[in-house]
């Protein structure tokens, strides 16, 4: 199944004052090199979650970090990722079970705040269905990544569990949400 991108989304470039929390934009503690798993718009070397682009920097080294990390540091049993992150993960459970990288063996996913890319060449991450577990986290009050674009993510997870909340943009900790993470990670034990 391929996403379709619907024609009216946001396609701004960057805005003039950058909303810190969605934009990669080097920020008042000095880091002049933005950071992100991929940049939208590879000129700016800036992301938003709503920029619709042709193509993107970073995403390759992204996954070599990640390969050389589950090399050096792994095996690890899941992967756990927020935003910008939380949409990466969901690449490479891609990659994985299209078994384009054989580093990769998680047993599980959590996506906390995740998203499809508006990138073109990342739609072929959303072809079929993944059979990864899956525990995909979004508050309903989340003004970074709006809890419509998560659940645009949940198609392409079957049987993906799913963590609603009430406030914004954040992993959320109270004790009933951490009774779902556990619930969720005990059947990994």
């Amino acid at each position: 199944m391929a996403v379709k991108q619907p024609e009216d989304r946001c396609c701004s470039i960057r805005p003039e004052v950058p909303d810190k929390e969605n934009d990669s934009a080097p920020g008042p503690g000095g880091d002049e090199d933005p950071r992100g798993w991929w940049f939208s718009d590879i000129h700016a070397r800036s992301f938003n979650a709503q920029q619709q682009c042709e193509e993107s920097l970073g995403l390759d080294e992204s996954v070599i970090a990640v390969r050389e990390a589950v090399r050096d540091q792994g095996p690890f049993d899941g992967i756990l990722g927020f935003s910008q992150g939380a949409a990466f993960v969901a690449m490479l459970c891609s990659l994985q079970e299209q078994k384009l990288e054989p580093e990769l063996n998680f047993r599980f996913a959590i996506l906390v705040a995740g998203f499809c890319s508006a990138c073109k060449e990342h739609h072929k991450f959303y072809n079929s269905p993944l059979q990864i577990p899956s525990l995909h986290v979004f508050g309903l009050q989340d003004k970074v990544i709006p809890d419509s674009m998560s659940r645009e993510l949940l198609p392409f997870f079957q049987d993906a569990q799913v963590l609603i909340h009430n406030g914004g943009h954040f992993v959320p900790a109270a004790s009933a949400h951490r009774q779902t993470y556990q619930d969720f990670l005990k059947k990994f034990q």
